[in-house]
């Protein structure tokens, strides 16, 4: 909720709207003092004055509650990126966190490694792209080789594994919904 100001907003809407503070004050039935109050931060409107506030601007009431997107935190710079090395295998991540629905992140599996002994499962659906190298997919029961430029779907509680035994690193880049690893 540290990200909600709905001053700021009110104000936002009001211009949209094309009204000044004086002209909305009037039509809302609040006085402009309050109004730039309520803008400016310095004063929490009711709940009652926020109703009128939103059928005068011609919005939901609700929207003045919805918490803002800070898109700043949103952009991962390459040399920013957070790195986890778990067994042999490193990732980068391209999403900012692990919060939301969705992670992405690069996989770089060194030549003549596995990224598990035996094939794993988890609740996360998949979906990897083989940037660099190749690299075997084991698939429950099945094995497959994919290349640069093949990608792969592994539903949700599908077994598998990664096994790069060739002598190149593969690289591979994968999104999870939800994030799992």
């Amino acid at each position: 909720m540290e990200n909600i100001d709905i001053g700021k907003k009110v104000e936002k809407y009001r211009k949209a709207k094309g009204l000044s503070s004086r002209e909305l004050a009037k039509l809302a039935d609040i006085t402009p003092s309050m109004l730039s109050q309520i803008e400016r931060g310095l004063a929490n409107p009711s709940i009652q004055t926020l109703k009128v506030l939103a059928k005068t601007l011609n919005v939901p009431t609700f929207s003045f509650l919805l918490e803002e997107t800070i898109t700043e935190d949103l952009v991962v710079r390459s040399s920013k990126r957070k790195k986890m090395i778990i067994d042999n295998l490193s990732y980068e991540l391209l999403s900012p966190d692990f919060t939301g629905n969705l992670t992405t992140a690069i996989m770089n599996v060194p030549s003549n490694t596995s990224s598990s002994e035996n094939l794993l499962e988890h609740k996360g659906e998949e979906v990897a792209f083989i940037l660099e190298g190749k690299i075997k997919v084991y698939l429950g029961e099945e094995e497959y080789l994919l290349e640069a430029g093949d990608s792969v779907k592994i539903p949700a509680n599908l077994k598998h594994k990664w096994e790069n035994n060739f002598s190149q690193n593969a690289i591979v880049l994968f999104s999870v919904t939800p994030p799992a690893f």
